[in-house]
């Protein structure tokens, strides 16, 4: 058995079907508390035995370092309590109910509210709460909410107008330094002074749009209080869905669930990121995959060929394959700090001095950002490319090579037409290991340009509508942040577990794209 080798072959499929195993164990336990985030749980309403009460859902049940039972409470309210999560003893537990009464409030600021209404204020008309106007009561604050989110796209609107005027003015204040350093021209910076002025009228108008609408929204008022009658006054701006957990059916928890994912999916980060959406963080990471693909593939393609076909080959070549392959067990910081100095001081400072002095000392490209990053992975990736790309040039037979140059073609010329398109498989394969390193990588992001929250996306309407030099947010240093940084680590814990879960789906994506492809050249070549 030893000698024909079976041993070593089983040997080496059980500890690959163990590696399946685990991973997909690991998989399967991401993605079931990834999921299991957006779940509306029943709220439950505590009574203990010295007869005081706790609102809250049940997370979990745990044994404590007493071996005592001991029940994991999510009691929101973090504004009058200062935590979201308590646990209790089972033994200090008299009774649970669900009392049908309990609402839950998710809001802007403070997390989530348990508790009971009190009073509602829309438009000079004010509703005390009861049970007999229990639908009329809740079916007035959904129709507010329905006319917030109307009057928050208008403010939206008028941010955004805003933030055009902003820009102009900004590009106004270089064009008169330019003037005053250039050619003192008094007919041109009192045209300039004119358009300034027409904007800064603009503005104005603008902002008192906006105060107006804002106020409209602080006008409308909810008074709410907790189970032990402590209340609290929150303003329609501040309230971002509520529901009455106990009532709702298995539809309605459908129908919230998959809201709750959509918010998810689209929106911004609120309360220091554990609620709220991933969107930008979504947007920067594919971005950047981008740009460091873009950057990765030529620059590996081009070594590999230089290397397999035109190097002579000796010590010298024979040292450089040595030294690429040493570059893969580089850890990711070191690239982190090499971006720095090169890429951020060095070719960001140098583009500063020569095209954005108008901006200085305020670095432009000399300062972290998105480009800067996927070129400092692209270098982290490289050696993954080269040599996926020599091994697939090697891969060409000698015949196909010589039978083209037999007919009459360069070497160049078979280098494209044969050699290349033949290679292309491996070389995806090679990129494919790039985009799979890079797209997990935090450290080095951490020096050339990720942020925890970044003012304003690498993209939008404003020339050159692509913004490489601005600073972004990323899935895996957005796990890092709300797992370990967070003060808050229990509420932030759910938003760890479905982040990763999602930033396993970008790759699962990037490579099933990048593998489709790989696939159609295959069949084209066999063709």
């Amino acid at each position: 058995m030893k000698k024909n080798g079976s041993f070593y072959i089983w040997l080496t499929g059980c500890m690959m079907a163990l590696s399946v195993l685990l991973v997909s164990g690991l998989i399967g336990l991401v993605m079931y508390y990834g999921f299991a985030t957006f779940w509306q749980k029943d709220v439950a309403l505590v009574q203990l035995k010295n007869n005081s009460y706790i609102i809250g859902e049940i997370k979990k049940k745990e044994i404590n370092f007493n071996n005592d039972l001991a029940v994991q409470l999510k009691t929101g309210n973090r504004d009058f309590y200062g935590i979201d999560f308590r646990w209790i003893k089972d033994s200090e537990i008299q009774s649970i109910s669900y009392d049908k009464e309990i609402l839950h409030i998710e809001r802007d600021e403070w997390g989530s509210f348990y508790g009971y209404p009190k009073s509602f204020e829309h438009k000079d008309k004010k509703i005390t709460y009861n049970k007999n106007n229990k639908n009329e009561f809740y079916n007035l604050i959904s129709s507010s909410l329905k006319d917030k989110n109307k009057i928050t796209k208008k403010i939206n609107v008028i941010n955004k107008k805003i933030g055009e005027i902003n820009f102009k003015l900004s590009e106004l204040e270089k064009e008169k330094r330019v003037l005053s350093r250039v050619n003192l021209n008094e007919n041109k910076i009192t045209k300039l002074n004119e358009k300034k002025l027409k904007l800064l009228n603009s503005y104005k108008i603008e902002e008192r749009k906006l105060f107006e609408n804002i106020e409209i929204l602080n006008s409308t008022k909810l008074v709410v209080s907790d189970i032990e009658g402590a209340t609290k006054l929150l303003t329609l701006v501040n309230i971002i869905r509520f529901n009455l957990p106990n009532e709702l059916t298995l539809t309605s928890k459908i129908s919230l669930y998959l809201s709750k994912i959509w918010e998810f999916l689209s929106d911004k980060p609120r309360e220091s990121n554990t609620e709220g959406g991933v969107f930008p963080a979504i947007f920067g990471t594919i971005l950047m995959v981008l740009i460091m693909s873009i950057a990765v593939l030529p620059l590996g393609v081009i070594a590999a060929v230089y290397l397999n076909e035109y190097a002579k080959q000796g010590k010298t070549v024979a040292l450089i394959r040595i030294c690429v392959n040493n570059l893969a067990g580089v850890p990711s910081i070191v690239f982190g700090v090499f971006g720095l100095g090169f890429f951020i001081y060095g070719i960001g400072g140098s583009i500063d001095t020569l095209f954005y002095q108008d901006n200085l000392p305020s670095p432009t490209y000399g300062t972290g950002g998105i480009l800067w990053a996927s070129l400092t992975l692209a270098l982290l990736t490289v050696p993954v490319v080269i040599v996926a790309t020599e091994e697939s040039l090697n891969a060409v037979s000698k015949g196909i090579r010589d039978g083209s140059l037999a007919l009459g073609a360069t070497k160049w010329e078979t280098l494209r037409n044969i050699i290349i398109p033949t290679s292309l498989p491996g070389i995806l394969t090679g990129l494919i290991l790039a985009i799979s390193r890079a797209t997990g990588e935090v450290a080095p992001l951490m020096i050339t340009g990720v942020v925890k929250l970044a003012p304003s996306m690498p993209l939008d309407g404003y020339f050159p509508y692509l913004h490489l030099e601005r600073k972004f947010m990323h899935l895996g240093f957005h796990i890092y942040d709300v797992g370990f940084q967070s003060p808050n680590s229990e509420a932030a814990l759910p938003m760890v577990f479905s982040t990763a879960l999602l930033l396993i789906l970008i790759v699962i994506v990037l490579n099933s794209s990048a593998i489709l492809i790989r696939n159609r050249l295959k069949l084209k070549h066999k063709a």
